[in-house]
């Protein structure tokens, strides 16, 4: 099969297409014939050399693929209501960017109605990520504030529809005009250019002073402080991600008096248990609005799988908004 391979760590330009044997299902799991696979951020810090698989994974980057099934596990396909031939998209520890991709049963979900294979292979990473942090360890409810930062990635458009659709009033943080519109067509409520406004100061603005209940922070580093100042009482700060850096210093005499909770998750490393869960409560509480149109993918551009490097290259730019989508 052809698969997109890391030559050596490095640019976009180390991306390959080469050819690999086609991974054969064991127990509990299920073949994939690959029709698009999504990209994501983890993706690019693996190139890079800075995430490497968890054990036992495949050492080809990509996280979420769509397609048909191909073979498997019969007994677990059947008490998990799939059968050889359905479409799926899923969610994969590694392997993604190839033409067949094996898949723990637990973690494919049926394509929703409506959805084509690059929109159904843009859902798994982001929604299985938004659902796990936002809603089960921030603990979103209706009637509350969450703050999105990076609300055009897409982690971000995910976030907004989902939190919107679940009652909340969503505040998102973008580095251009173009992508704070782009996310108030979305479902934000209020969009800050953080190159032009000061997030802080904004979100007391637009709270009266109150805070947030919810932040989604991407970004780590020096945002935290930040980020704790605009916490309302009782308010939940959830790291996803460190791109701003490791280290952060805060007050945390407002952690006390506020008292906050910071928290933070990486889903890869998870085990399928899990991330079944996750597929699970997706299934029955998401999948439904997806199917009616009240949440929809968001896709910015797709590629053929030879032009993985250039796609890749875009993610860096970070001039997208919403999802980048290889094609095979």
């Amino acid at each position: 099969m052809r698969a997109v391979e890391i030559s050596s760590f490095g640019a976009p330009d180390v991306l390959r297409l080469g050819q690999r044997p086609v991974p054969q299902p064991g127990v509990g799991e299920l073949l994939i014939r690959v029709a698009a696979s999504g990209i994501n951020r983890p993706d690019v810090l693996q190139r890079a050399g800075h995430y490497a698989p968890p054990p036992g994974a495949s050492d080809l980057p990509g996280l979420e693929v769509a397609g048909v099934i191909e073979a498997g596990d019969t007994q677990a396909m059947a008490s998990a209501g799939l059968k050889v031939g359905d479409r799926v998209c899923a969610l994969v520890a590694g392997g993604g960017y190839a033409q067949w991709c094996v898949a723990p049963v637990g973690q494919c979900l049926p394509v929703p109605a409506g959805l084509n294979d690059i929109e159904a292979a843009s859902l798994p990473e982001t929604f299985f990520t938004v659902w796990s942090n936002v809603f089960d360890r921030g603990r979103l409810q209706a009637g509350e504030f969450l703050l999105v930062q990076g609300g055009s990635s897409g982690i971000g458009v995910t976030a907004i529809q989902l939190a919107r659709a679940w009652g909340a009033t969503v505040i998102v943080t973008a580095g251009s005009d173009e992508k704070c519109a782009a996310c108030i067509e979305l479902g934000a409520s209020h969009a800050i250019n953080y190159k032009t406004q000061d997030f802080v100061a904004e979100v007391q603005r637009i709270t009266n002073g109150r805070g947030v209940d919810v932040v989604l922070d991407m970004v780590a580093g020096d945002y935290v402080a930040r980020e704790v100042e605009c916490l309302a009482e009782d308010g939940r700060l959830v790291i996803i991600a460190v791109q701003g850096g490791v280290k952060s210093s805060f007050n945390a005499g407002l952690v006390l008096r506020r008292r906050l909770t910071i928290t933070g998750s990486t889903l890869r490393p998870r085990s399928v248990e899990f991330k079944t869960a996750i597929a699970q409560s997706l299934r029955s509480q998401v999948w439904p609005l997806i199917e009616q149109g009240k949440v929809r993918p968001v896709i910015y551009q797709t590629f053929d799988a030879g032009n993985a490097a250039a796609a890749h290259a875009l993610m860096e730019s970070n001039q997208h908004t919403g999802k980048i989508v290889l094609t095979w």
